[in-house]
């Protein structure tokens, strides 16, 4: 039921393993969060950039949920674990922000 608007930048590529699952892992929970909590439209972006991937998920918060849920927990972890930073909260506009960035080097060009 959760409408998602997506936005790719750069040129997609294949990323590290880790970090591929990472990325996914992230994204489906913060969508998760985004259609439990939020309302209306989510919208997802992944931005390629030289020797890093950015994924971001930004929604209209509803209230706040009233569980103690590990899901911003677990995103922060599995950022961690690829080598990069995960940022959540909500920001100045009502909207609730997930963002991380992960180390994704492009693939060494075969002779």
């Amino acid at each position: 039921g959760l409408k998602v608007d997506h936005d790719q930048r750069g040129e997609a590529r294949q990323l590290p393993a880790v970090v591929d699952l990472a990325a996914y892992r992230i994204l489906q929970e913060a969508l998760t969060n985004a259609q439990k909590h939020g309302t209306g439209t989510a919208a997802l972006t992944v931005e390629y950039r030289t020797g890093q991937v950015a994924v971001q998920v930004v929604n209209h918060a509803g209230t706040p949920g009233t569980t103690s849920g590990y899901g911003l927990l677990g995103m922060r972890e599995r950022a961690s674990a690829a080598g990069g930073t995960l940022h959540a909260g909500r920001r100045p506009d009502g909207c609730f922000q997930v963002r991380a960035v992960l180390p994704a080097p492009a693939p060494k060009e075969q002779p």
